[in-house]
């Protein structure tokens, strides 16, 4: 039998300290590629629009400005990623009582039962609170088998936010420590975030989201060998922009994975409700008197990432429509009581949701070049190219530095598109009158049945059809067959190769979108891969995949149990990190492999909470080893 294998999440320590020479190194490539884009853009501005075609080439010229002006902003954000406030504060309780509450809405089962275990596992003394929404007695039963309790309330305005705020009036808690309903902690979440509130003007410290299902919608490039290298759409976000906000006192709380000073959420009022985005602009409240931040760059609880195309389309749509709702109500850029770093770094975040709509112009722009013949630029094809080459390429080069290694060109670009239709959306709703309904990113099972596609983003079909159309009519136009007339015929065959990369790049986005392993979920737990020993009425086999609520296993043939009854409970024990973990299960399927081993599917029978939660430590925090001197599973106080 090979050796246990169980899940593996990529790095999640602290980064180490950033050398010298790479930090000069990456200041000095983006400083070069600012001044080679101010050089370029000023060539552009003076010497090369042609006014009469000013509506594709002044669009054109806006859109290269814009790319110099975010990457200005990219260089701000990534100045610095390695500030540390007070480091040597970590494992120093600063005193006070402290709630870990986790606010739930729908959630299943099989997603609090990770969360809550973990929760009340916490090193440091604290209690558990879970704040249900959804006012559902099985979450009641759950919260007092794991040792949690349980606050529900009446009125239910204000979404999570004001399931927070009704919380606050009623625990006693110096601190509160936040989760969301599918996010399992790490033992030392607590000692590790603490300590910073010895400093009393700390209000929050955050940590980076990470997320334990690796095949979600967001992730990509899972190596057989190890995860260390697996992308997800986040992570330049959460690993490298974040922590150089801490340079800024401008780290902001991103919903879960925080701990918070209930004394100056009482000073602003509590929670924000008037907006989707109540972390962010919670935080702006909190900067405006003068409370600072900090961001803890190391991962110290995992959830569970966008695992549909539809989940990611929500989700972002809320988040976009809440930024634009925050610029509405209490803009950063404006408000008095903010340093200029903390205006330039929510500027930063706010505005990036605009990037949208430069990446549809430069969609557009060699549609249009193709179908009419208009040049946008006015200049010796070598010269252009020359200049054009020579930012786009310091650009790329900065950009990549400036990233840390947490960006990918291409897939990043493949992402930008499949965002595009959601944040065009909630861009929108800057000008657009009336509410907005607040939307919970759905978890888990979204259908009964196989996973289905989910049909193209009308925006992207609409984009593929332009492109092609273009195509043809350049083909048609070289060969003499159309109106057009290409003056400068260099620019029409450099528009032909960028609309050929901007067609290409936009199938596979709407391929991601479109796939079946992307559609709507049938699940209602996350599986891993594994590789355990266990036994099945105490014959031998082996566990393939597993999640809460089942499990695959193979057999040899000469430990094949004979005569069993599928419509019976039957004993199953999984030997994981020195624990037995004994269950009641359902045969569901069998099936002969090609491998000469047989496979079984098994379904856990009800009633098995918490065994049921000791697995999901194991999968999820290996530390919980059955000698560790955490809080067992007991009835709440």
């Amino acid at each position: 039998m090979p050796s246990p294998k169980l899940p593996d999440f990529p790095e999640a320590s602290l980064p180490h300290p950033e050398p010298q020479t790479k930090r000069l190194t990456v200041r000095l490539a983006a400083i070069a590629a600012l001044l080679a884009s101010a050089g370029y853009l000023t060539w552009r501005t003076f010497y090369t629009v042609d006014l009469g075609v000013w509506w594709v080439s002044v669009p054109f010229l806006l859109l290269e400005f814009h790319a110099a002006f975010s990457l200005g902003l990219f260089t701000f954000s990534l100045w610095d990623v390695g500030v540390r406030p007070r480091v040597g504060a970590i494992h120093r309780h600063p005193g006070g009582k402290v709630a870990v509450l986790i606010p739930t809405l729908n959630e299943s089962r099989e997603i609090l039962i990770p969360t809550i275990a973990s929760a009340v596992a916490m090193e440091l003394e604290h209690g558990t609170w879970v704040l249900d929404d959804g006012d559902r007695p099985f979450v009641r039963e759950l919260a007092d088998e794991l040792g949690a309790r349980y606050l529900a309330r009446q009125e239910k305005g204000g979404a999570k936010a004001g399931n927070i705020n009704h919380a606050l009036g009623v625990i006693d808690a110096d601190f509160v420590a936040i989760l969301d309903a599918d996010h399992v902690a790490h033992p030392s979440f607590l000692k590790c975030t603490l300590g910073y509130f010895q400093d009393e003007r700390i209000a929050v410290v955050q940590t980076p989201q990470d997320f334990y299902n690796l095949d979600s919608f967001e992730h990509e490039g899972a190596q057989a060998s190890s995860n260390s290298h697996m992308y997800h759409e986040q992570q330049l976000f959460y690993r490298a922009i974040q922590p150089g906000k801490n340079r800024w006192d401008a780290a902001f709380w991103c919903g879960t994975g925080a701990v918070l000073r209930v004394a100056a959420l009482h000073e602003i009022g509590g929670v924000a409700t008037e907006t989707f985005t109540e972390d962010i602009h919670t935080t702006i409240r909190l900067h405006r008197r003068g409370w600072k931040t900090v961001y803890h760059n190391q991962v110290l609880a995992r959830g569970l990432a966008a695992d549909t195309a539809h989940q990611f389309e929500i989700q972002r749509l809320r988040w976009g429509t809440g930024a634009m709702q925050v610029l509405k109500k209490e803009n950063p850029l404006f408000v008095p009581g903010l340093t200029l770093g903390q205006r330039i770094a929510y500027g930063s975040t706010l505005l990036g949701w605009f990037e949208a709509w430069r990446s549809l112009g430069y969609i557009l722009i060699p549609t249009i070049v193709l179908f009419t013949g208009a040049v946008p630029v006015r200049a010796n094809p070598v010269t252009f190219g020359i200049a054009f080459g020579v930012t786009f390429i310091a650009q790329q080069i900065a950009l990549r530095l400036l990233s840390r290694g947490y960006s990918r060109y291409l897939l990043a670009i493949i992402f930008e598109l499949v965002r595009m239709t959601p944040n065009l959306l909630a861009t929108l709703t800057l000008v657009w009158p009336g509410s907005r309904r607040f939307v919970v990113t759905p978890k888990g099972r979204e259908s009964g049945e196989e996973r289905t596609r989910l049909g193209p983003p009308p925006l992207l079909v609409g984009l593929v059809v332009a492109n092609i159309a273009a195509a043809a009519w350049f083909v048609a136009t070289v060969a003499g067959l159309t109106p057009t007339v290409y003056t400068q015929p260099w620019f029409a065959y450099v528009a032909s190769i960028w609309l050929a990369f901007n067609l290409g790049l936009t199938l596979v986005a709407i391929g991601r979108v479109s796939a079946t392993i992307y559609g709507p979920e049938r699940r209602s737990a996350v599986r891993f891969d594994v590789g355990l020993p266990a036994t099945f009425d105490r014959q031998p086999c082996l566990i393939h995949e597993i999640s809460l609520t089942g499990a695959q296993v193979s057999f040899a043939s000469e430990d094949l149990p004979r005569l069993v009854d599928i419509n019976r409970r039957h004993g199953f024990t999984i030997e994981v990190l020195k624990q037995s973990l004994s269950f009641d299960v359902y045969i569901s399927w069998r099936r002969a492999g090609s491998d000469e081993r047989v496979y079984w599917g098994l379904e856990f029978g009800p009633g098995q909470t918490r065994t049921q939660a000791r697995l999901a430590m194991a999968l999820l925090n290996r530390e919980l080893t059955p000698t560790s001197q955490r809080p067992a599973f007991a009835k709440a106080a």
